[in-house]
């Protein structure tokens, strides 16, 4: 009698498509990567350091600015590129994309790096690990 009441308070496990768990996998990414940069600013020294055309050693130019925006438009469109190409291409491009990422990661530790850095860098990498995990258990098709 118990059997009715327990199944009708079961939930449910929905089953998501890999390619949705790693757009999933690439937002949370995303959202990490651009949180780090912003709390960035509240760290002494980093606004001072801005405004003098500095970022760690490199100097603020047009060119500084294009790659550091190739390399935050390269993870944002994967949100995307994970849900719209085909399998085959999805899985490779994934594996491929997370794996060059990790050690951009953790390059960003380079310097003064305090620990919030280090926390959102593990994170960051295990979300990477996960993307590549995910698509290379990409489910078959059965013959």
């Amino acid at each position: 009698m118990n059997t009715d009441k327990t199944s009708q308070n079961a939930l449910q496990d929905v089953k998501v498509s890999v390619n949705l768990k790693i757009a999933a996998l690439w937002a949370s990414f995303m959202f990490l990567y651009a949180y780090v940069d912003y709390f960035h600013l509240y760290m002494p020294g980093s606004i001072k350091d801005i405004l003098a055309g500095k970022v760690f050693v490199f100097d603020i130019s047009y060119l500084f600015l294009l790659v550091a925006m190739v390399l935050v438009t390269i993870p944002t469109l994967m949100i995307f590129l994970s849900v719209a190409l085909p399998a085959k291409i999805n899985r490779l491009t994934n594996i491929i994309v997370a794996t060059v990422f990790i050690p951009y990661m953790l390059f960003n530790l380079a310097g003064e790096a305090w620990l919030h850095m280090y926390f959102a860098a593990i994170v960051e990498v295990v979300l990477l690990c996960l993307i590549i995990y995910s698509a290379w258990k990409w489910p078959r098709i059965q013959a």
